[in-house]
């Protein structure tokens, strides 16, 4: 089992139910044992990541997967009904205990406590930032100021958590998980931009400014 790969996408067909009691996704319109999953990978169900995520442990069949648990998930739910989007990266597996909901980059949640003491806001994500993304962001003659606040040290997983401190402005700081970068040839770094599935950043990241 792999600690990361490089696809920001691996799958994303059809619609999925979890159930909690035997730890089961279970896929409608999927094929999920010739789609290219391998465990390990990162699951994130509903938009914005709605319920929450796991860590993918086995593809049992072309429509059930098994996940390591469900500690991940949104606290109070026991069960997420079938028709639920969802997502499958190769986003490195530890950044979900470090980041709350991995993609949700659109729910602030305003019980964390930022950092520097204020309860306001606080979000925490992952992202799969790859080289053009990165070269485009961190521009110095297009980008807007509010959005090099995103720029990144370097390409590939990155970390991203913003709150909002105690005058009403908004702070981003970005962690480089794992450093990705094409080479000369134009190989390497973050592949499978998300840019239609639930996992979409261009909000944040996008190919071009």
């Amino acid at each position: 089992m792999a600690l990361w790969g490089n696809k920001d996408l691996v799958y994303d067909d059809g619609t999925v139910a979890v159930n909690f009691s035997t730890k089961k996704v279970v896929g409608t319109g999927a094929t999920f044992n010739t789609a290219g999953i391998s465990t390990g990978n990162v699951i994130t169900v509903g938009s914005g990541a709605t319920f929450g995520y796991a860590v993918i442990t086995a593809i049992d069949s072309a429509s059930t997967l098994s996940i390591d648990g469900t500690s991940g998930f949104v606290p109070g739910i026991t069960t997420v009904a079938a028709g639920a989007v969802y997502a499958i990266s190769e986003e490195p597996a530890f950044g979900i205990n470090q980041y709350v909901a991995p993609e949700a980059k659109a729910a602030a949640d305003a019980t964390k406590t930022a950092p520097d003491g204020y309860t306001k806001l606080h979000t925490s994500s992952v992202f799969g930032v790859d080289t053009d993304e990165a070269q485009a962001i961190g521009s110095g003659t297009t980008a807007t100021v509010a959005q090099k606040q995103y720029s990144p040290a370097h390409a590939g997983w990155v970390g991203v958590t913003t709150y909002v401190d105690m005058h009403g402005n908004l702070r981003v700081k970005t962690e480089t998980l794992v450093a990705m970068g094409k080479d000369s040839s134009g190989s390497g770094g973050i592949q499978n931009d998300a840019d239609s599935s639930i996992l979409a950043d261009d909000t944040q990241f996008p190919d071009s400014i």
